[in-house]
């Protein structure tokens, strides 16, 4: 981060985050939910003028109001507790596009569904949206040994940098109707989530034939393009 860019903290709490971003020269808009911590929060930045607290819900639309004015895109910087960060960064990334890149540490297991590719383990329905918009990368593991108290699990540090379009074009009700129902049932057939759309076997054998997909194949082994494919031949 240098002079200049615009960093959006979401959770700011003690302010521990908000003076180092601030000390790279950046404009910081602070946020904060929980009202005990605002005073604390605004007596150490005081003296930033670089640094403007708010108080907001995360997961309310109040702080994305914020993010106005002529100048370059925000980046998001968090520390996202398990429970609202799937959301949040799914919600940022479709719903407000004046952040381009988003930072985050998450619970390590959230960090790898977000980067997931087709294959691995957290693969999932969460990792192809995010895919959809944004390229992902797992940038660092942090034990939780650093952290006092110390937490049952390890975090990740993740950045997703905001593609210019999509890798596919496709309609994404199409797109994600398929994937959505693939993944209902991650363990069944390709053939068997066309066939639960509502085609009978020949066609969902044929469709997925045209897509370049086997009609055995399971969701976690497919990408984007795959899914996209597939749902230009299925019917709406």
């Amino acid at each position: 981060m240098t002079a200049g860019d615009r960093l959006v903290e979401i959770g700011a709490g003690l302010g521990s985050l908000t003076v180092a971003l601030a000390a790279t020269g950046a404009d910081v808009l602070a946020v904060e939910f929980d009202r005990a911590l605002l005073p604390a929060l605004r007596e150490v930045t005081a003296g930033l003028p670089s640094v403007r607290v708010i108080h907001a819900d995360a997961m309310k639309p109040r702080w994305r109001d914020e993010l106005t004015g002529a100048g370059p895109p925000w980046t998001l910087c968090a520390n996202l507790p398990y429970n609202i960060a799937v959301p949040l960064v799914l919600d940022t990334l479709i719903e407000v596009p004046a952040v381009d890149r988003c930072v985050v540490m998450v619970q390590r297991e959230v960090g790898e569904r977000l980067t997931a590719s087709p294959g691995d383990e957290h693969f999932g329905a969460v990792s192809l949206r995010v895919a959809y918009r944004v390229r992902g990368v797992l940038t660092r593991r942090v034990p939780a040994v650093v952290f006092w108290p110390m937490p049952n699990v390890d975090s990740v540090v993740v950045r997703l940098d905001r593609l210019e379009h999509p890798p596919v074009d496709a309609s994404e009700a199409s797109l994600w109707r398929v994937v959505d129902e693939a993944f209902a049932e991650r363990r069944k057939t390709m053939r068997n989530a066309l066939r639960r759309l509502g085609l009978d076997g020949a066609d969902a054998d044929a469709a997925l034939a045209a897509a370049g997909v086997a009609p055995n194949a399971r969701p976690e082994e497919l990408g984007l393009e795959a899914f996209a494919a597939i749902a230009e031949r299925v019917p709406a």
